[in-house]
């Protein structure tokens, strides 16, 4: 199991978690923390398992959110390239890093703004309305 915050119950998440360079994964621990958090705040289930290799976080009526390391290095939050999630938040947050339609990054060692609970959230309600 990956110290620190929750516990992740699914074995194949832990490892992958585990697998990420120290430098990089206490930020996308970081991350999972705010999912699961802006997710209870909603009151949204979501259920925490492996998409394409990477932790995914699937809620009923929400577009996934996947957490990553990009080719380019750090690590970053990842939403389905085809919603206007990215594009929404980056009129938002216009300051941070982008890769298209698709993620945010960050540099290893660098804090996600409390700002990216709002793309969390978008993400999580993305089908309800």
């Amino acid at each position: 199991m990956v110290k620190g915050l929750m516990k992740i119950e699914d074995a194949n998440v832990a490892r992958v978690f585990e697998a990420f360079a120290p430098n990089v994964r206490v930020g996308l621990l970081a991350l999972r923390a705010r999912i699961l958090a802006v997710a209870a705040e909603e009151g949204i289930p979501v259920e925490e398992a492996l998409r394409w290799g990477q932790p995914a976080y699937l809620a009923a009526k929400g577009s996934t959110i996947r957490l990553g390391v990009p080719k380019t290095g750090g690590y970053a939050i990842y939403t389905h390239c085809q919603t206007t999630l990215i594009s929404d938040f980056r009129a938002l947050c216009p300051e941070l890093r982008f890769e298209g339609n698709r993620a945010v990054h960050f540099a290893a060692g660098e804090v996600a703004p409390e700002a990216i609970d709002m793309l969390i959230r978008t993400a999580l309600t993305y089908h309800t309305a």
